[in-house]
């Protein structure tokens, strides 16, 4: 495995048996597990990208394209996390804790892979990754996939490089 992501596989490793939160039973408790199924294979995917022991860069690549496959898959309704979200703002509610544990997640995952491009802050990169991520989907379910990926895969280049993208 390559050095520069030996952080993120092991932060993938520590993550892998992340507990359902209890939920009473009910409709919410159907959306936590949705939510669980979902965190899952994308941790399924996330570790995969990790595990091949990639440099650092082409690792959060590979990410990417992961999620632009979702975008353009038949059905993609945006992000489970981002519609629950908005569903459930309390952040003492089953469903907002789930959401927040997928996203730390994520978010500590990035950070770990972006550590491994000396060149580049790791947090504020991460957080930028995370971010461009989270309109990817959005914007991939209002208007349509295609020019939605092209532009996500080509600000994620231009993260990893630091080069300005021109249009």
């Amino acid at each position: 495995m390559s050095g520069d992501n030996q952080g993120a596989q092991a932060q993938c490793t520590a993550a892998r048996d992340v507990p359902v939160p209890s939920v009473e039973p009910g409709g919410e408790a159907l959306v936590v597990a949705h939510l669980y199924e979902a965190d899952r294979a994308i941790r399924d995917r996330v570790d995969a990208a990790v595990a091949a022991g990639l440099p650092a860069a082409d690792a959060i690549r590979t990410i990417s394209t992961s999620i632009v496959r979702g975008i353009r898959s038949p059905g993609f309704h945006g992000s489970v996390f981002l519609d629950a979200i908005a569903e459930y703002s309390d952040p003492g509610h089953p469903v907002h804790r789930a959401v927040l544990a997928h996203r730390r997640w994520f978010l500590d995952t990035a950070t770990g892979l972006l550590g491994g491009i000396p060149e580049l802050p790791a947090e504020p990169a991460a957080r930028h990754f995370v971010m461009m991520c989270d309109g990817a989907m959005t914007a991939g379910r209002l208007f349509g996939p295609e020019a939605v990926c092209d532009d996500f895969l080509l600000g994620v280049e231009g993260l990893l490089t630091g080069e300005l993208v021109s249009f």
